[in-house]
């Protein structure tokens, strides 16, 4: 069976290009376009990770990401926080937050992303 992947993102061209990537690679990929949507995605389509930018309507993915690990149902699922922050202290509060991973969107090719997502699902 497919892993699926929930990406968390806004910006549709970007979305879409990993989105590909991913499906490509084999993943069933679900998408949500601001935190609201990808907390009740999360929570009804139990994904096998988490692509979360931070940047967002609505609730930013910070708070997205702490809702989703008080949330014992879905708190064990691995987040990858994929933001054009690249401040250290926006890393580190990710990070302590709990994020497995937090890759700056600027400096990773789709490619490089999907590797990533393969070495934490494995």
């Amino acid at each position: 069976m497919a892993k699926k992947i929930l990406i968390i993102e806004d910006d549709k061209f970007l979305r879409r290009v990993i989105s590909r990537k991913l499906s490509g690679e084999g993943y069933e990929i679900i998408e949500a376009l601001d935190g609201e949507k990808g907390l009740k995605s999360a929570q009804e389509d139990r994904p096998d990770l988490i692509l979360l930018d931070l940047i967002l309507p609505g609730i930013d993915g910070f708070e997205a990401l702490a809702r989703i690990k008080k949330d014992p149902a879905i708190a064990n699922i691995p987040v990858i926080i994929l933001s054009n922050l690249g401040q250290k202290e926006d890393i580190d509060k990710g990070m302590k937050m709990g994020a497995t991973d937090y890759l700056i969107k600027a400096h990773f090719t789709p490619g490089e992303i999907t590797a990533r997502i393969e070495k934490i699902l494995k």
